[in-house]
């Protein structure tokens, strides 16, 4: 069955005459009626009945006009949708994320890109920055949202932006924390109160920069962790911290959570700084890909020295 068929079949089931179809489609009448009774024969179904002064459509065939209709509204629109592929305006992006981004710039990014390319959709899903490197090596994704590596040493062939940089703060049960104003974001407390107590961690494992950066910091200060225990997810760590299990050291936009029980304090002495950035596939990008990361880079430019993506993490 080709689309020339489904012409003639809505054309003719249309004006319900062969003469005046073959006259809207610019061609003879015979040549109309062979291509009618040879998209029966293919179909295996009768489309019309026909007398020598009439055309109707069968049960069958009133029932697949629309549908024929459809397919060809579609094929219609087709060289337009392969023009808007071309220029990113329409398609799909596949996106993963590190947990606490989504409680800093992650939301708003994808609020201005949307805003700009409706007709994008976005695909997000939380992962572990080396869940993220392995899914854009097998071109399973299309940009991720991570901790880089170790001096943002990236494999070949992904590229990498830096995004944003946020200190670490403390993340304790509310209880522990003495004063009249446990909550309060601008608390501080010093390390030497901190090195015994017991420690909720992320597993080397699935965060191995975080977990590095954490018990770095210990190591400065000549103690060692009382790992009390590990989990993965910002949430989970947070919801743990509640419970009196520990302390934690989070980014500060893990602020924006704020469940009962737990208190945010930064470090008096200096603290440790955790960079997140965007990695993709620059040879192998869409053109979907390549709009997203000229408007992550360019809300970048947009933030130098005010705040841009986020009310709480300055843009790098």
């Amino acid at each position: 069955m080709e689309l020339r068929q489904l012409r003639h079949f809505v054309a003719v089931a249309e004006e319900l005459h062969f003469g005046r179809a073959a006259e809207r489609l610019h061609m003879t009448q015979p040549p109309l009626s062979q291509s009618i009774q040879a998209l029966e024969v293919d179909l295996g179904v009768q489309l019309f009945f026909r007398t020598k002064r009439t055309v109707r459509l069968t049960p069958i065939g009133n029932e697949w006009l629309p549908y024929a209709r459809r397919v060809l509204g579609e094929a219609m629109e087709l060289p337009d949708l392969a023009r808007r592929l071309s220029r990113g305006e329409v398609g799909r992006l596949r996106v993963a994320f590190v947990s606490f981004v989504g409680y800093s710039f992650l939301p708003r990014l994808v609020s201005r890109f949307k805003q700009s390319f409706p007709e994008v959709e976005i695909d997000l899903h939380e992962a572990t920055s080396n869940v993220q490197l392995e899914s854009l090596l097998a071109g399973e994704l299309d940009v991720g949202l991570m901790i880089p590596p170790p001096n943002r040493a990236m494999p070949a062939p992904l590229g990498y932006v830096p995004i944003s940089s946020e200190e670490l703060i403390v993340a304790m049960p509310s209880r522990w924390v003495d004063g009249s104003d446990p909550a309060s974001k601008e608390r501080t407390v010093s390390f030497d109160d901190l090195r015994d107590k017991p420690l909720v961690l992320f597993p080397r494992t699935g965060a191995p920069v975080l977990h590095d950066l954490v018990t770095r910091l210990y190591a400065d200060h000549g103690a060692q962790p009382v790992v009390g225990q590990r989990a993965m997810q910002m949430q989970t760590i947070i919801n743990l911290v509640a419970e009196g299990m520990g302390l934690a050291f989070v980014p500060s936009s893990m602020r924006s959570l704020s469940p009962s029980g737990v208190s945010y304090l930064r470090l008096r002495e200096s603290a440790p700084t955790i960079e997140v950035g965007m990695g993709w596939r620059p040879e192998q990008a869409s053109e979907i890909v390549r709009k997203f990361v000229a408007f992550v880079e360019d809300e970048m430019a947009k933030g130098r020295g005010e705040v841009c993506l986020t009310s709480t993490v300055a843009l790098g």
